[in-house]
């Protein structure tokens, strides 16, 4: 593969995945909150279900998706609930008192991560977005498979590495000092996020 057409679709992959989304916050409120087990295995499930849209990119479907105007209302709309619950369970946690559903949850942070990631709407455009800025008619399927390959393994070294850094002794014991004030910010940004993505759905575009 020619350079010229990596260097931009790793930079365009490395903007959208390093900015703290719902994604990279999530997986450092977890880790933060319940350690490091936990945040990676939500991580884990973050770059599954990351690599999944990837897949969908590469292969073409998901421009089809995104030119689908009831596709993409049903993926909104999930999207959009499932970070409105995440707001409402983070909202009523501290770093003291755990409500019974997230002590439940302590073995299904894969499977929240997965979610997450599968029902997030914005991850079909921001792959199409990564592999259009290098990627035109003249490069082969092998071609565009790799550049996949690599930024799905990018993908998965910045959970991890979240997971890593917050999961660290100084951050947990800031959550701990802090986790009223930490675990309300999130869920307002949760919140509204996912109100923003809902509203989204019904809004029609030109």
């Amino acid at each position: 593969m020619m350079v010229e057409t990596l260097i931009p679709v790793l930079a365009a992959f490395l903007v959208v995945t390093i900015a703290p989304g719902p994604a990279n916050i999530a997986v450092a409120t977890v880790s933060m909150t319940h350690g490091r087990a936990s945040g990676l295995r939500f991580g884990l499930g973050l770059g599954v279900g990351f690599a999944f849209w990837g897949l969908i990119a590469a292969t073409g479907l998901g421009a089809v998706l995104q030119a689908s105007a009831q596709a993409m209302i049903v993926l909104k709309l999930a999207g959009g609930c499932y970070l409105i619950w995440l707001a409402f369970i983070t909202w009523r946690e501290t770093g003291a008192e755990k409500t019974d559903l997230l002590v439940l949850s302590q073995k299904r942070w894969f499977l929240q991560g997965l979610l997450l990631n599968l029902s997030n709407p914005k991850a079909v455009v921001a792959w199409l977005a990564a592999l259009a800025a290098g990627f035109g008619s003249n490069e082969t399927l092998a071609q565009l498979l790799f550049a996949t390959g690599l930024c799905i393994a990018l993908g998965f070294v910045n959970y991890f590495s979240y997971a890593l850094l917050f999961s660290l002794q100084a951050c947990m014991r800031f959550y701990d000092r802090f986790s009223g004030f930490v675990s309300r910010t999130v869920a307002v940004f949760f919140a509204a996020t996912g109100l923003a993505i809902v509203r989204s759905a019904f809004q029609r575009t030109p």
